[in-house]
Formats: C-alpha cells, structure tokens, sequence
C-alpha cells in the first residue's frame, strides 16, 4: 500500500483539459468537469487502499450517492489543473469530501465537486462498513484535515431565493 499524504488539503491530482473535452462554447463542457473529478476522486481513493485493484481483487467497490458541482470560472484546452480534496465527513460506511479544483498555472478556482460516497461490498452489492486498513487510513487523514474551515461551496443548496 502506498504512503499515506496527511497534507491537508490532499493535494495530489493533476490533469490537463483534453481536446474532446472542449465545448461549442470554446470551453471544458460541464460534464467532462465530472470526469476530471471523478479521476482525482480515484487518486483520493489509492490513499486508502479503494482504488481500481480494491474492485479486481473483488474486496468491494465505492459508489458515489450524491454528487454537487459549482462552476467557478472556464478552463479551456490545454489549461493544466490542480484538485485539492478536503474530508468533510466519514463514519463507517461512507465519505463525504470535497474536491476544489485549479486552474494550475494561474491559480484561480476553477470548479468543486462535493460527494458523498459510500463502500459497497462485491459479492451483495450492499453498502458496507470500510475494512479496517481503509477506515485507519480515512480516519487519519480525516484528522488531518478536521482544522481546515468548511469551503463556502460545501453543504450548499440549489434554489432561486425569492425577494
């Protein structure tokens, strides 16, 4: 199992807007953001020992439950990204983070990703507690992220507010 990053944020993701990523508007399309995410989601998991081998090997698998996005300010092709990733929350079962992502050049924030993800055993396909290497790994990093303030994006509804 790798090392463990207790840098808080995690802060190990980057990317590159792709070509087939860019939309008639000249920027990345609002579902290609989603995929971006969801491989900084994959980086966020190989912490803990819940990546694509944890699925092969037919230990369990990780399925996101809720998903909310903010879009900041347009990348476009070729921008070079940065994800940060903060834990929010965890218990047993489930992980709540979230993800901040950058443009990585000139710094500014780009998009976020908030999840909500929960363990599922392979074999029932029914939530799960994590096993134990993963919860130690979740609660450690957990605990070094439990100083950081609450980003402004978490925890937010969508609605228009009325006058």
């Amino acid at each position: 199992m790798i090392e463990l990053d207790l840098g808080a944020p995690f802060d190990r993701h980057r990317a590159t807007v792709l070509p087939e990523w860019i939309d008639w508007n000249g920027h990345m399309n609002v579902g290609f953001y989603v995929v971006a995410f969801d491989k900084a989601t994959d980086t966020l998991f190989e912490q803990f020992g819940c990546s694509f081998e944890y699925t092969k090997q037919k230990i369990g698998m990780t399925f996101v439950l809720e998903a909310h996005v903010t879009y900041d300010r347009e990348v476009k092709e070729g921008d070079p990204l940065r994800v940060a990733t903060q834990i929010l929350d965890h218990d047993a079962k489930r992980l709540h983070c979230i993800h901040a992502m950058y443009h990585a050049g000139e710094g500014f924030l780009a998009a976020t990703n908030e999840l909500m993800v929960m363990n599922i055993d392979y074999a029932s396909r029914r939530s799960a507690p994590w096993p134990d290497f993963a919860l130690e790994r979740i609660e450690r990093m957990a605990a070094a992220h439990a100083a950081l303030p609450k980003p402004k994006q978490a925890g937010r509804l969508i609605g228009i507010k009325k006058k």
